[in-house]
Order: structure tokens, then C-alpha cells, then sequence
């Protein structure tokens, strides 16, 4: 039956149908097969409604919302600003910035997506104009984006705390040590290359010019301070600290810089309706689909196939970061999370890995797949947004890519990356 499934789900793909299609029809394919026919179609359903029922989920269309609120209005522009004016004049500076730029907006929107278009719209002219090659810019923006995976709020890990009912605001605070790890291995590898091409710096910025451009970017620098603060305050849960983003951004936007009116907001809801409606669909429909392949028992063939109960805990996190990360390149993340983690967690139960420290990882995985040929579904946001050939978004990314996954080795052999801030956070 698992082939039959799977051979099903890879057909759909490969004719073009949207990742939600391939995984209702193998779940609808899974349980008739199963139950001998439609009998149980019911319990499909409920599986699907049970995927989407944890009240955590509502921080999701929250974060969306407001990262979409902030794009269109003026707070990405006043933070890349901010980081121009302190690293822009260094060798390297502007890709610096760049990286930068989009970890603070990663701080304040969870997602890679809204990072590419929020930061690479501006800075990518800027540093064609400062002679930075276009495929070096491209790659920098898109693999900088995995950033906004990892500092928190990170859309992926709350996606992953739900299914695998492990604490959110763990998972947000685990993520800063390897978000901010990789900022200075792409700052480093940026310096490199700038001197390797000899790329002119920037004018040095004025300590007054600072100063102004701190001033402007204390409005949106309140958004980490809300979601971080107020989650490890115990002033807000996390879901609540998305409403309250969601709050803030209305008012920054439409009241304080009076960038959006109400046509606007009206314009970026429908928009966060229409990706919070997919998210779900892929929620439901990867919930059941997880149920069917566990309920008949595929999960434990493919593993028990490979040995992985013999494997002790560092064999298991490789195992973990090699799937997750193939299966990133071909799907949507958010799909391989609803799949991949209901398979490997028993496994990662009696191991005794820390579910923290596996979520950690995961999201990286997730993150550099996105970024990753052939299918990264970053890669074609760079395109659709940039308006350039594939071949010319993807020839810059090895180095990056190669950076990505020693951070991923770093945090299986070294995990206190992750998990210092979480210990020293939760007193674990």
C-alpha cells in the first residue's frame, strides 16, 4: 500500500497539482485501502479537523498578518536603515547589512517568504549599484532569509511544537544562538568575498546620522521586544504575543507612520486569508495523511529498513537532518514537518533526545531546503520577486548552502548552541 501512495503523490506532483492535492489523495487512497472502502471516510475528516484544532495554531495567520502589514508599510525600511548606518561603510558592509537586515525582520515576521520580499526588494539594487555580482546578491538574500526560520517567531517551529507537543516558547528562544551563529558565518563569508572582488565600501555614516536612524527604527524594533519580552516575561503565551504583533503593527502603520489606510489593511487581510487558508489545508490534510501512514505501520518498516533503533543519539539527529533536509528540496516545508516529525518521534522518544534541541534542528533542515535546488520554494520567490532565471538565482548558493549545513554539525555534536539560552531561560 505505501508505494501505491506514494507512487500516486509523486505522479500528482510531477503533472503540476498544488502540494495540498498529492496529500489528500494519498490520504482518501490510504484509508480506503485500509477500511476496504468508504465506510470510515468520517474518521479522515476527523483527523483533518484534529490537525488543525490546537489553539496554537492561531499564532500562525498572526504572524502572517503582521509581517504582511509591516512589508507594505515603513518598518523593513527603517530597520535596514538602522544596520546600514553601523556596518555599511566596513569591506563587505552593505552584504553584511543585508544579512542583517534580514535577521532583525526575521525577528519580527517568522518567515522566510516575507524576508526575501520585505529585504530584497530595496537592499538588491543597492548592491548591484555597488558592484556586488547579481548571482552573489540573489544567493545572499535567499539563504539569508533561513534566518527568519530560526529567530524567533518562527512560523516552522510553531508548527512543529504543535505536532509534536513540545513547548513554543522553548523552541523560540533555542532558535537565537544558531539564527545568530549563522548571521556571523554569512557576515565572515561576505567580508571574504568582498575582498576577493575588491567591492568598494559605503560612506561612513555620521555618529548624528546614527543616531537619526536609530531614532526611526525604535517603532518596529518594539516588535521583538513584545514577542520575546513578553513571551519570556510570562506577560504574554505565544499565541497572544502574535496578537498583540498583530495589534502594534495596525497602529504603527496606519496611526504612526500613516503609510496604510484602511483600504490597505482590508487588502493585506484578504491577503493573509488566502495563505492562512492553504497553511490550514496543508495542516489537515498532512494530519491525516501522517495518521494513515502510522496507523499502517510504514513509518517503522522504512526505520526498522535502516537500522535506526541500533543508531544512538548523534546517528538518529544526522538521520533526522538528512530527511528533512532532501525532503525540503522537493516540498513545502510546512508539508514535511505534518509528515516527517510524527515518523521520527518515537525514535527520538527512546533515544532520549532533548524534543527541543530536535526541533532546533529540524527547522534549520527546513530552512536550508527551502533554500536548496531543485525545488526550494524560497528559490522560486527570489524569482517571481527579482524577475530572474532560475539558473541565475542558484549559482551563488553552494557557499552559503555549505555554511548552513557545518551550523547543522555544529548543532548535532555541539547542542549547547541551542539549548543555553533555553536552560538558562527555563532553568532545565
Amino acid at each position: 500500500m505505501g508505494w501505491t501512495i506514494f507512487s500516486i503523490m509523486i505522479v500528482l506532483l510531477l503533472l503540476g497539482f498544488p502540494m495540498m492535492i498529492p496529500l489528500i489523495v494519498g490520504a482518501f487512497v490510504g484509508f480506503y485501502s485500509l477500511f476496504g472502502g468508504f465506510g470510515q471516510m468520517e474518521t479522515m475528516v476527523q483527523q483533518m479537523m484534529a490537525g488543525i484544532r490546537p489553539a496554537s495554531l492561531i499564532a500562525v495567520p498572526m504572524f502572517i498578518f503582521a509581517a504582511d502589514i509591516m512589508t507594505r508599510g515603513q518598518s523593513a525600511g527603517r530597520l535596514i536603515d538602522l544596520v546600514m548606518s553601523f556596518v555599511g561603510h566596513l569591506r563587505g558592509g552593505l552584504a553584511v547589512s543585508t544579512a542583517a537586515a534580514c535577521t532583525m525582520f526575521g525577528a519580527v515576521s517568522g518567515s522566510t517568504q516575507a524576508t526575501v520580499v520585505a529585504i530584497g526588494g530595496p537592499l538588491r539594487p543597492r548592491m548591484q549599484k555597488a558592484g556586488y555580482n547579481d548571482s552573489f546578491i540573489l544567493a545572499l538574500i535567499v539563504n539569508s532569509s533561513d534566518i527568519a526560520f530560526l529567530i524567533p517567531p518562527s512560523i516552522g517551529m510553531i508548527i512543529y511544537g504543535v505536532v509534536s507537543n513540545t513547548s513554543i516558547a522553548e523552541l523560540f528562544i533555542a532558535g537565537v544562538g544558531p539564527g545568530l551563529l549563522i548571521l556571523f558565518l554569512f557576515s565572515v563569508y561576505s567580508w571574504i568575498y568582498a575582498v576577493r572582488n575588491n567591492v568598494p565600501t559605503e560612506p561612513k555614516a555620521s555618529w548624528g546620522e546614527r543616531l537619526m536612524a536609530l531614532q526611526k527604527a525604535l517603532w518596529p524594533l518594539g516588535f521583538p521586544v513584545i514577542i520575546i519580552g513578553g513571551i519570556y516575561g510570562g506577560i504574554f503565551s505565544p499565541t497572544e504575543a502574535a496578537a498583540a504583533c498583530v495589534l502594534y503593527a495596525i497602529v504603527l502603520e496606519m496611526f504612526v507612520f500613516r503609510e496604510l489606510d484602511m483600504k490597505g489593511l482590508y487588502d493585506t487581510a484578504k491577503s493573509t486569508g488566502l495563505i492562512t487558508a492553504v497553511v490550514f489545508i496543508l495542516v489537515g490534510a498532512g494530519a491525516a495523511f501522517s495518521w494513515v501512514i502510522s496507523f499502517a505501520q510504514i513509518p517503522q518498516a522504512i526505520l526498522s529498513g535502516i537500522g535506526i533503533d541500533e543508531m544512538g543519539q548523534i546517528g538518529v539527529l544526522v538521520v533526522i537532518s538528512i530527511a528533512f533536509f532532501i525532503g525540503c528540496m522537493f516540498v513545502d516545508p510546512i508539508v514535511v514537518i505534518l509528515v516527517l516529525v510524527p515518523i521520527f518521534a518515537p525514535v527520538v522518544n527512546s533515544v532520549g533526545l532533548d524534543p527541543v534541541l530536535v526541533g532546533t534542528i529540524i527547522t534549520l533542515q527546513v530552512a536550508i531546503g527551502s533554500a536548496t535546488p531543485p525545488f526550494g520554494c524560497d528559490i522560486f520567490t527570489a524569482i517571481a520577486v527579482f524577475k530572474r532565471p532560475y539558473l541565475e538565482v542558484i549559482k551563488g548558493t553552494p557557499p552559503f548552502i555549505f555554511i548552513l549545513l557545518c551550523v547543522s554539525a555544529l548543532l548535532i555534536f555541539f547542542p549547547d548552541i541551542a539549548l543555553f539560552l533555553r536552560d538558562l531561560a527555563f532553568g532545565d
